[in-house]
C-alpha cells in the first residue's frame, strides 16, 4: 500500500533514516541526499510530499516529492528497503510520484545503478545531469601556494549570513540547488550537529567585503551507515563572487579547507561538483582529486 502524507511523524522519519541506512551499506551510497535528510529531521516542509510504502503494517519504500523549484520543477527520491526489493515497490512509488508531479518531474538516482536506470527508462525519464563525487587522499603533500595578499581569511560568524547569503546566490546562479538557498536553508544547516564554525572560511578583499568562501563539513567520528564510509572531510560548499574571478581564490580557499581537514587527523577530502563544470574539475585535478561515484539526475518526457 502507498500512502502520500505532508508531513511524517517523527517515528515514521525514524523509520525511513533505518531504510536508507540498511540501502547505504548494501549499496555503498547514501540513497538519500543531505536536503531530504534534512527536512526529514523536521517532518518536512509545505513544498514536500511523503509517500510511504507499506507491507504487513510495516514501512519499507519511501519517496520524497519537492515542489519548491518552480523553474526546473518538481524533483523526488526514492529508497527500497533491501530485504522488500523486486517486489515492484519502487515501480509503484515512482508511478504515484507521476501521477502527483506528471509535468517535468526529475529523478535522482545516487550511485549510477543500472537498475535504476532501467526503471526510468521504462516510465519514460531520460538522464539529462550529472553530479561526480570526487576524493582526494590527504596523506599527499597539498600545493605550496600562497594565498593573494589581499585576502584577509577568517572564521564565519553569524552577523556574515545576510552579506555571505547574497555572494552565495551570486556565486551559484542558476544552479538548480545551491542557487535558491534561502536564510532558512542556511539557519537550518548552521543548526546542525556537525556545523563548526572554525572549518568554515572566509575571505575578504582589502575593502573588507566577502569574495570568497569555504565551508567544510565533516561526516561523522566513526564508520557513517547512511555514508557507507570512514571519517571524511567535505569541501561542502565553494564559492567565488563572479566580480572577483579569475584571481586564484578559489583554489586559496580549497587549500584552506583541506588544510583544516588535514590538521584535524582526516585522511580523506571529498567533494561533489557538477560533470559538465569544466573550470571547477579542472581545479580539482590540478589539486588531485579523482572521481570516486557518480549521481545520475533523470528527467521524465512527457511529448
Amino acid at each position: 500500500m502507498i500512502q502520500q502524507l505532508p508531513h511524517l511523524t517523527p517515528e515514521q522519519s525514524a523509520r525511513v533514516f533505518a531504510i536508507a541506512n540498511e540501502a547505504a551499506q548494501i549499496d555503498g551510497v547514501n540513497p538519500l541526499s543531505e536536503h531530504v535528510a534534512l527536512h526529514l529531521r523536521q517532518g518536512g516542509d509545505d513544498h514536500d510530499s511523503h509517500f510511504l510504502a507499506t507491507l504487513a503494517d510495516t514501512i519499507v519504500g519511501y519517496a520524497h516529492l519537492d515542489t519548491s523549484d518552480v523553474v526546473e520543477g518538481p524533483s523526488a527520491e526514492l529508497v527500497v528497503a533491501p530485504s522488500a526489493r523486486r517486489n515492484g515497490i519502487g515501480k509503484e512509488l515512482l508511478a504515484h510520484l507521476i501521477d502527483t508531479a506528471p509535468d517535468r518531474l526529475r529523478l535522482w538516482s545516487h550511485g549510477d545503478h543500472a537498475s535504476a536506470e532501467e526503471l526510468s527508462k521504462t516510465l519514460g525519464f531520460v538522464r539529462t545531469r550529472r553530479l561526480l563525487q570526487m576524493r582526494r587522499s590527504l596523506e599527499l603533500p597539498l600545493p605550496q601556494i600562497k594565498a593573494p595578499a589581499n585576502l584577509n581569511i577568517t572564521s564565519f560568524s553569524h552577523r556574515d549570513i545576510e552579506e555571505w547569503l547574497a555572494v552565495h546566490a551570486r556565486s551559484f546562479s542558476g544552479h538548480p540547488e545551491q542557487g535558491i538557498w534561502t536564510k532558512s536553508d542556511l539557519e537550518i544547516r548552521l543548526a546542525e550537529p556537525w556545523f563548526d564554525p572554525l572549518g568554515f572560511f572566509i575571505a575578504r578583499d582589502e575593502t573588507s567585503k566577502i569574495v570568497a568562501f569555504c565551508w567544510t563539513k565533516i561526516h561523522g567520528n566513526s564508520i557513517s551507515p547512511i555514508h557507507g564510509h570512514q571519517t571524511i572531510g567535505e569541501i561542502y560548499v565553494i564559492g567565488v563572487d563572479p566580480q572577483h574571478g579569475g584571481r586564484g581564490y578559489g583554489k586559496a580557499l580549497v587549500l584552506q579547507g583541506l588544510s583544516y581537514m588535514r590538521d584535524r587527523g582526516l585522511r580523506t577530502a571529498m567533494l561533489y561538483v557538477e560533470s559538465d563544470n569544466h573550470p571547477a574539475l579542472k581545479l580539482y585535478q590540478s589539486l588531485q582529486f579523482t572521481e570516486w561515484a557518480v549521481d545520475v539526475m533523470y528527467r521524465r518526457v512527457t511529448s
